[in-house]
């Protein structure tokens, strides 16, 4: 079993929190990312919500505390709910099960800016692999750019790759009702007591979404139904539908030429900027009550399968940067110092 947290007598101060289902493909790499932190002292809770692959058996292996719950009683933010009360870490990172860090000091940039007391939230970058559709890519150079900012002024975050303080989570807790933006919803109610939230881009993760365009569809949806209820004056019209659609299009379109790739990704960034505003433009004309089924149905679609059940060859995160971990599903390469500035190689096997 590998040792992924070095607990003193008066606990962790650091709570790594991991939402999953079914995400034996790429939770591997996450564990293994996290084996080589300059930061040690933190513990990691995995919440899983009826996983039926080898997400939980990989978890325990590397160390990991299972909190399990039943399918029926997942939302995002029961979820983190459950897992932060779980955490006995002062400051609770959550990290989606299919992410990995690119930064062996990854951790150490997450928390280094709860150094000021007015810092509430902290969130990184995160950035696409070759499996990452090429309009996603370019969502995530939008999202999160290069620049940070430590004291950033809209309530924009994600928490995919994100970090609060815990006293902050007891006195408001994630809403468990929404579809999704779960993080969006908090953050705002930060911003309105008067909390710092921060933008460290050193703090990056690569985020592997594998979906289908009816997943793609389906993410977007139930996003844009949560988003009715953060903000309810927000609308999106039919004309918001194809407007948007065609300006991105353009943008991904002219991107891909740039980079000589316009004949190979065109019909990808038709596909998804379409699903993802179809699916934005069904989200905020859906009225229904959101039933057990259509739960179902939002969180847990059906499994995209990996070819003859294995991950994907051979990996290479960007190493144009200091400090970076290269990805390798081949032998085991750890170096002997995990806060070495130099590239790191590990290998994602359980």
């Amino acid at each position: 079993m590998s040792d992924l947290h070095h607990v003193s007598d008066a606990g962790p101060k650091i709570s790594i929190v991991v939402r999953a289902y079914n995400e034996e493909r790429f939770i591997g790499r996450l564990f293994a990312g996290l084996a080589l932190q300059s930061r040690r002292d933190f513990e990691v809770v995995l919440v899983d919500s009826g996983s039926t692959d080898d997400t939980v058996a990989i978890a325990v292996a590397h160390g990991a505390r299972i909190i399990e719950i039943p399918k029926a009683e997942f939302s995002f933010g029961r979820s983190l709910n459950i897992g932060c009360e779980a955490a006995r870490g002062d400051i609770l990172v959550f990290v989606s099960a299919h992410v990995y860090p690119a930064r062996v000091d990854w951790l150490e940039r997450m928390v280094e800016p709860f150094d000021d007391d007015r810092v509430g939230l902290v969130y990184g970058m995160q950035r696409g692999n070759e499996i990452t559709k090429f309009s996603e890519r370019q969502i995530f150079v939008k999202w999160f750019p290069d620049e940070p900012a430590p004291r950033q002024s809209s309530y924009f975050c994600n928490n995919a790759n994100c970090a609060i303080r815990r006293s902050l989570w007891e006195s408001f807790p994630y809403d468990e009702t929404l579809t999704g933006l779960e993080d969006i919803a908090w953050s705002k109610q930060l911003k309105r007591g008067g909390m710092q939230i921060t933008y460290a881009n050193e703090a990056e993760v690569i985020h592997v979404h594998d979906e289908s365009w009816g997943r793609v569809r389906n993410r977007y949806r139930r996003e844009a139904m949560a988003l009715r209820s953060i903000e309810p004056g927000l609308r999106f019209s039919f004309l918001d539908f194809a407007t948007l659609t065609m300006r991105t299009v353009f943008a991904d379109s002219r991107q891909a030429a740039r980079q000589q790739v316009l004949r190979r990704e065109l019909g990808g960034i038709l596909l998804f900027r379409f699903n993802q505003f179809w699916g934005t433009y069904l989200g905020h004309r859906f009225q229904t009550e959101v039933t057990s089924e259509i739960k179902n149905r939002f969180y847990f679609p059906p499994a995209v399968g990996t070819p003859n059940g294995h991950p994907e060859t051979e990996t290479t995160v960007a190493n144009e940067a200091r400090a970076r971990i290269l990805y390798d599903d081949g032998a085991p390469s750890v170096p002997a110092r995990a806060a070495s500035p130099s590239v790191s190689k590990v290998s994602t096997s359980a």
